[in-house]
């Protein structure tokens, strides 16, 4: 069975940069084309249909968001207990977790599908969503509910094979879920006309594409994922296990989504013009955030296994090794976005000039706070992976309390005056406030890993 595991990796040996760079970039691939999704949707509606469609799906964002972390924290959940397994050796354990994985990411995504699906026009509404729109809100948000399962089972596999070592596989399955949202967003809104309806149904399917696929090939291809009857029979411990762990990151998850829906209702009192600028700001820092994230994500599986491995100094350089990471990458990317921020913007929407010049503003208010957000990544990411996932509900808070703080202060300020230059404020408080937001988590996961709490919080006993 060997040649079944060429992709799995072993963490505990070898240069920490190595292992975090060697597995970081396909996952910032995949997380390319993850955020393609959303990408090419707004590209495809903001061009086809127009900027109340656009508007439409944007403001469905942080919902879905809320939605699909619920699910996918989960899965993180899952991914961390598999490590800490993998990293100890004990292959009997980490075949019980996949095995148990199922229960946990079916229940979690049926309850949530059902309650976003009943609840969504009323949570619209009271993000302020324009009366014009809503029909199109509403419509996008309830079918794309029907695709959170696929999204929560493409998560566990995923998780599971990155726990493993392995970040390539989850990659090919991203393309392909991608190729296909794309051919059917141009088959169902340029052919068929079907606007915001057709995004919508394309994405699901390509959702379900990703995980169908992925089940496919784990069944397949990694021994791990062929299991006896005695390894799918429910384990309470192995549940609870994967609840503690994954449910605080869920937590956290939504807490950000909710606190990201407020941000999005102070964002639709400004109108259609501001909305669409934010809906293209926030899918072009969604994509920024992906190296972050994959760096994150690196270094959880790595501290994950390491920990299991009882090698704490390994861990410390994990995190010294991405934070220098997230540095080079903060400094490469202001400059593009600081200088040509327009342009990217003008890919988005043609025609709406307001809405470029609005969208570049915003990126050079955020892009120099890139920085910050990626040192909420980095501590975040070995907290996680050795199993302290109780902080991230103080994460959660930071966040949450920082955009219901500020925003809805700030963005009623006219202007302000720095060093004797009168600055207007207004809408702008929105990106202002989440670089202040990124700045203040940052801090408060620094302090978070420089106690070593970390350091005890193993799920597993050597």
């Amino acid at each position: 069975m060997q040649g079944m595991k060429s992709n799995i990796t072993d963490m505990t040996v070898g240069s920490p940069t190595k292992h975090i760079l060697t597995f970081s970039v396909p996952l910032l691939i995949g997380n390319i084309f993850q955020q393609l999704y959303n990408m090419v949707d707004s590209v495809i509606v903001g061009n086809f249909v127009g900027p109340d469609a656009l508007a439409a799906v944007g403001t469905c964002g942080s919902m879905n968001f809320f939605c699909f972390s619920l699910s996918s924290g989960l899965a993180i959940g899952i991914g961390i207990v598999v490590a800490q397994y993998f990293g100890a050796k004990n292959e009997k354990l980490v075949r019980a977790t996949i095995g148990n994985s199922i229960y946990v990411l079916s229940a979690a995504s049926v309850v949530v599908g059902v309650f976003a699906f009943l609840i969504c026009p009323f949570i619209l509404k009271l993000l302020h969503c324009p009366p014009s729109i809503l029909p199109n809100s509403v419509l996008y948000m309830r079918v794309t509910c029907f695709g959170i399962i696929f999204v929560a089972f493409y998560n566990g596999v995923a998780s599971v094979l990155r726990a493993l070592g392995d970040s390539k596989t989850p990659l090919y399955f991203l393309i392909l879920s991608s190729i296909v949202n794309l051919v059917f967003d141009l088959l169902f809104v340029l052919k068929f006309k079907w606007g915001v309806l057709g995004v919508a149904v394309a994405t699901v399917i390509a959702q379900a594409v990703s995980a169908f696929a992925s089940l496919i090939y784990a069944y397949k291809k990694i021994e791990y994922f062929r299991l006896s009857k005695e390894e799918l029979k429910p384990q309470n411990q192995i549940i609870a296990r994967s609840f503690k762990l994954g449910v605080p990151i869920a937590l956290q998850s939504s807490m950000i989504a909710v606190s990201m829906m407020v941000l999005q209702g102070v964002v639709n009192t400004f109108g259609e013009t501001v909305m669409a600028a934010y809906t293209i700001s926030m899918r072009i820092e969604q994509l920024v955030q992906q190296p972050f994230s994959s760096i994150g994500a690196a270094i959880t599986n790595f501290s994950g296994q390491n920990l299991g491995a009882g090698d704490i100094q390994r861990v410390k350089k994990g995190f010294h090794r991405g934070t220098v990471i997230v540095l080079i990458f903060s400094l490469l990317i202001l400059p593009i976005f600081y200088f040509f921020g327009g342009a990217i913007v003008n890919f988005f929407v043609k025609g709406e000039p307001e809405v470029v010049k609005i969208g570049h503003t915003a990126l050079k208010i955020t892009s120099v706070c890139y920085f910050a957000l990626g040192m909420i990544y980095v501590p975040r990411a070995v907290l996680n992976g050795c199993g302290d996932t109780s902080f991230a509900m103080i994460n959660g808070i930071t966040e949450v309390a920082c955009r219901i703080g500020i925003a809805p202060f700030i963005t009623k300020i006219t202007a302000i005056t720095l060093f004797g230059t009168q600055i207007p404020v207004g809408f702008w408080g929105i990106w202002v406030t989440t670089g202040l937001t990124w700045i203040i988590t940052a801090i408060v996961c620094i302090i978070r890993y420089k106690t070593g709490k970390w350091k005890t919080k193993a799920v597993i006993s050597k």
